[in-house]
């Protein structure tokens, strides 16, 4: 796990010292890769790669990066791990590549494999062998291109873009900021999607001109034809779409239980080979405690296990996973979250993240990760089984409302019964009170009938924009359609929705959340149920598989029920919450009233009049606005970080 860094540039770049702006990205990079620093330039070419390293496989020097093909035709700078890449080196060996390519190896490192592999089969056949996660850049000498790649599932960032006559690339955003006059515009429509969303979505990043790579995807860019660097070409190796067009399983339920053991227990073996010492995050759930059961099956010592726990009972899940970890016999440790633990974090957020980012759990996140790197430098996660076994209630709840009949006329009625007019008159009958929250559900459901496409629909019901939004001055229409992703017609909705959510919210927040966090401290996170077979596996297999007599994520539940007993992990799932909004009442009140209305800001993107209403509404105990404040002030905390 490291971070890279780059830059084309030409006489037309404003840039007068290159070496020294490719040393201020990489220095900026430092905590994702405090082992090693590289530098690979090329003046003539035009061309500069930077690399920072967290020495994982083969800690020699002979892993050191930038690194030069056998050939010496290519020149990658590479972040990530290539699980399978011994499987590469043999594959090559027994096609007679090896040897053309420069006889004996000169060390273990997934990137020589990987070298090894585009200069065999080309940059896409070598990226298609991958198993693993990864960003990269590979300048091409011969071509004089430059190629940018990201990781099927996207757990490895990549931000790209032009500034200053240069096309440059990062890891993260702190890395563009070090290159001298780095000041673009914030982009209106990720403002939008990052209020909707709690975090900026791939293409966009919060700047206009800059841009992340999509997951599965490969940027060319032909710098020797065109010394302005507008000619980006973008493909895609690996699509989800294509995986929801696979050939259906066709087994019984109790033999896709098997093949998924299968294929967990292959990924996890490969994801726990290293050369530094390996953990694994633990919260008692479904998703993390079959990955730690089975991790914990296959080893011949104690797994380390880490866990956060909360003072606040109604959020503490600490307790369920030290019974799982007792039961497992791992080497288990816990952290238990306070106020003051979120409230000395707080200053830290917007650096770690560099845009805007508003999921809540990404203070605990950052906690877990610092307790898991005092011991150890890789730790795997059971991120992805919500995604792709049906684990979120908002999936169920879309299965429900595509089974409706008359949408349009349903959605008519339940917006006239959303209107306070109407919940005046409800209140009035003898039934009782109609709660707030449910006029606020029967407004959502309204909001998600409104759209005739079955995604967009989901989007609605998953986003609620309308919601989040009302706090920006510009609400634009159309962001929402636009970002909807195209997915398979003749896919039930439970499959759709897993889809939606694996190429939308797995991404955009769960593995940005994680990957910050755990780069922050120098911790390498490994996630094996995003290898792709067994998401590929996973979409072939019907809903009815997944969620059988009302229990989500049915094939996890059952490999895990042969490790743990089932009541130590059937109970309701509680997600990775934090008590923000009784914290914003409390001890965290006086730093978010200062941020939120600091005269400094600029207050083009919010209703100010909104955000004062909420805020003093929230005080009152009127209604929990913790989602909505949250979102403000990590904005408001990225201004004043950026701005």
């Amino acid at each position: 796990m490291c971070g890279i860094a780059g830059f084309l540039f030409s006489s037309r770049s404003q840039i007068n010292d290159p070496a020294h702006v490719l040393q201020r990205m990489t220095t900026s990079l430092v905590s994702r890769g405090p082992d090693d620093e590289g530098h690979w330039l090329d003046v003539a070419a035009g061309v500069a790669l930077g690399h920072r390293r967290l020495s994982i496989i083969d800690l020699s020097p002979a892993g050191h990066q930038p690194m030069a093909s056998a050939s010496g035709r290519y020149v990658l700078t590479f972040n990530g791990e290539i699980y399978n890449h011994l499987e590469i080196r043999e594959e090559l060996r027994r096609a007679g590549f090896a040897d053309s390519a420069g006889g004996a190896w000169r060390g273990t490192s997934d990137t020589e494999s990987l070298l090894a592999a585009i200069e065999a089969w080309g940059i896409r056949g070598a990226l298609h062998r991958c198993v693993g996660m990864f960003a990269l850049a590979l300048w091409d000498k011969a071509d004089r291109s430059l190629t940018l790649a990201r990781d099927r599932l996207g757990e490895k960032p990549l931000y790209y873009g032009h500034w200053g006559g240069m096309f440059v690339f990062a890891s993260e955003l702190k890395a563009l900021h070090a290159i001298p006059g780095f000041s673009p515009s914030t982009d209106h429509a990720a403002v939008w999607h990052y209020f909707c969303q709690k975090a900026v979505p791939a293409p966009l990043s919060i700047y206009e001109g800059i841009r992340k790579l999509g997951p599965g995807q490969v940027l060319t860019l032909p710098a020797a034809e065109n010394p302005t660097f507008g000619n980006v070409r973008l493909d895609d190796y690996w699509s989800l779409q294509d995986a929801l067009r696979a050939e259906p399983f066709r087994g019984s339920a109790e033999d896709a239980v098997d093949e998924l053991r299968r294929l967990m227990l292959q990924s996890i073996a490969s994801q726990m080979v290293a050369d530094v010492p390996v953990g694994a995050f633990l919260s008692g759930g479904i998703d993390s405690s079959t990955v730690v059961a089975l991790m914990q099956s296959v080893s011949d010592r104690k797994v380390q296990t880490y866990s956060i726990g909360f003072e606040e009972a109604d959020f503490n899940e600490a307790a369920h996973a030290a019974q799982v970890a007792n039961h497992l016999g791992t080497q288990h440790k816990e952290l238990t979250v306070t106020a003051g633990d979120a409230l000395a974090m707080i200053p830290k957020l917007a650096n770690i993240w560099d845009e805007p980012f508003a999921d809540s759990s990404q203070i605990p996140t950052a906690l877990l990760t610092a307790l898991a790197r005092r011991e150890v430098t890789v730790a795997l996660s059971g991120d992805g089984g919500d995604e792709l076994f049906c684990g979120y209630k908002r999936q169920l709840t879309a299965s429900a409302i595509e089974r409706l009949p008359a949408k349009a006329l349903l959605s008519t009625l339940l917006l006239a019964f959303g209107s306070s007019a109407a919940q005046n008159v409800l209140r009035s009958l003898p039934v009782g009170q109609l709660p707030k929250s449910v006029a606020n559900r029967l407004r959502i459901l309204s909001e998600t009938l409104a759209f005739d496409d079955p995604a967009q629909r989901y989007m609605a019901l998953a986003f609620q924009p309308d919601q989040w939004t009302l706090v920006l001055s510009d609400r634009r229409e159309g962001y929402m359609s636009a970002a909807a992703p195209s997915l398979s017609a003749g896919r039930d909705m439970l499959s759709l929705a897993s889809a939606f959510d694996t190429l939308t919210y797995l991404p955009t927040d769960i593995l940005a959340k994680v990957d910050r966090a755990a780069m922050a401290v120098g911790l390498e996170t490994r996630v094996p149920l995003l290898d792709h077979r067994i998401v590929e596996f996973a979409f072939s297999l019907p809903s009815s598989y997944k969620v059988r007599g009302g229990r989500t994520k049915w094939p996890l539940r059952r490999i895990l029920e042969g490790h743990v007993p089932t009541e130590l992990t059937d109970r309701p799932k509680m997600g990775f919450s934090v008590p923000i909004g009784e914290w914003l009442k409390g001890p965290l009140r006086s730093w978010a009233g200062d941020l939120l209305f600091a005269k400094q800001h600029k207050d083009e993107f919010l209703n100010t009049r909104m955000v004062e209403n909420i805020w003093r509404d929230h005080q009152a105990g009127r209604w929990n606005y913790e989602d909505h404040l949250w979102r403000v002030l990590m904005f408001r905390a990225w201004q004043t970080r950026y701005e």
